[in-house]
């Protein structure tokens, strides 16, 4: 899998164009992991506050929100923008944002000044990645669109962690107060500067888009994504085995929500005796994780080449549920970050029979509008999550009545998933082929 994955690295950055759009996702994804960490860990891994479930609910929806409110509409501007502009002004927005951000802290602003400003800059960021993904086609050839959109995707997300980690060492040597914090997101808005800078290399037109073509107003296109969403929620409403997946990834995430607070709180206010101590912990928590993650991407296709994907589907619920009870329960760090790995595991096989069923059962002209549909409901109830352990949850995170919801939700979402789909099976494709 590393040999395949660098070989096509190798391929595609043989395009001068591409090597440049390439360091220009690599950094900002660094710059983002930076940033992520210097909010995360002030508002929720702070020496000189103890964080409580709404702060933590808050945070997270903050570095959630703006991909599930504005990822749909995000391409009816940049399809009138030039990519390369934007590409060019969107980092710096960012880094001025930072600077405004920093000064907040600096001069002992409230927490909702500074969350507000992160929240705009996520939002920038939106667009910024949005642009990325658009002008790509415009770098390389289309024998090697898929190869390069698989690399820069993959790559992107390990810069992303590197990023992360490189904001935890110079935590670590800030420190991990308000000026520690500040001189972070400093060192954050120096990177998009530079991710700016890389932007420049590119021609100004290179990246599109062809305005040959009539587009209608802004205000119609975005009725259109609004009726696009519509359309595609009933195109899933007429395809049940495509309807029960949702169901399923949508109660999966809801509940994945609801232990990702947990998991903040216990290792902020319970695991460990000190913030930094909470902050290493819970890294070492999503690392652990991500390995859940990774393996779930070799299994998954090994697995459902023996049973169905309904049937993976609802054991992989199963799974999670025993795995949040059986090891969530002691309440204690290690079994707890085994459950984790675990959970990870369960996470991204579900996903990806998920995406497998959706593009299988959705009519080609219908997918980009039903995907659509599913991102709002991956993040939207992930983010619902949050709302709900602010509610339950208190300050240690710890609570037994939560867990219990947590793994009897699994345990329903299992049952009904596959009491709903276990007749679906033979249902015919948009292609008027069987689904697998």
């Amino acid at each position: 899998m590393l040999v395949s994955y660098a070989s096509d690295l190798r391929l595609v950055l043989k395009g001068r164009d591409f090597r440049r759009l390439f360091a220009t996702r690599i950094v900002s994804a660094v710059s983002d992991g930076v940033f992520q960490v210097g909010v995360a860990g002030y508002v929720l891994f702070s020496p000189e506050q103890e964080a409580t479930a709404a702060e933590a609910a808050a945070t997270a929806a903050v570095l959630l929100l703006p991909y599930s409110v504005l990822g749909p509409f995000a391409g009816v501007f940049i399809d009138r923008w030039r990519r390369r502009q934007i590409l060019v002004h969107a980092p710096l927005i960012r880094a001025l944002l930072l600077a405004a951000t920093a000064a907040l802290l600096v001069y002992g602003h409230g927490d909702a000044p500074f969350l507000f400003a992160a929240l705009l800059v996520l939002g920038v960021n939106r667009f910024f990645l949005s642009a990325l993904s658009a002008a790509l086609p415009h770098v390389v050839g289309r024998q090697e669109l898929i190869t390069a959109n698989a690399v820069s995707v993959t790559s992107g997300t390990m810069a992303s962690f590197a990023g992360a980690g490189a904001g935890y060492l110079l935590r670590l040597v800030f420190g991990a107060d308000r000026h520690g914090t500040a001189l972070i997101l400093m060192c954050a808005a120096a990177a998009y500067v530079g991710t700016s800078a890389i932007a420049t290399t590119l021609g100004r037109d290179l990246l599109g888009p062809e305005l040959r073509t009539a587009r209608p107003e802004a205000r119609e296109a975005v009725r259109q994504v609004l009726r696009g969403l519509l359309d595609g929620a009933r195109h899933v409403r007429e395809r049940r085995p495509a309807a029960f997946a949702l169901g399923a990834i949508g109660a999966h995430r809801f509940l994945y929500g609801i232990t990702t607070i947990m998991t903040v709180l216990l290792f902020r206010n319970y695991f460990t005796g000190s913030a930094e101590a909470g902050m290493g912990g819970f890294a070492l928590a999503l690392v652990v994780s991500g390995a859940g993650y990774f393996l779930a991407a070799v299994v998954t296709p090994l697995v459902t080449e023996r049973i169905s994907k309904e049937v993976w589907i609802a054991v992989q619920l199963g799974f999670a549920a025993v795995a949040e009870v059986v090891l969530g329960a002691p309440f204690a760090a290690v079994p707890f970050i085994a459950g984790g790995f675990l959970l990870g595991l369960a996470a991204q096989g579900v996903k990806l029979c998920v995406d497998t069923i959706v593009q299988t059962i959705i009519a080609d002209a219908y997918r980009g509008r039903v995907f659509s549909f599913y991102d709002m409901i991956f993040n939207g109830l992930y983010v619902a999550g949050f709302a709900i352990a602010a509610l339950i949850l208190p300050p240690s995170g710890k609570s037994y009545g939560a867990l219990l919801l947590i793994g009897c939700g699994y345990a329903v979402a299992a049952a009904v998933y596959w009491l709903g789909a276990k007749n679906q099976r033979s249902v015919a494709t948009a292609d008027g082929n069987l689904a697998p």
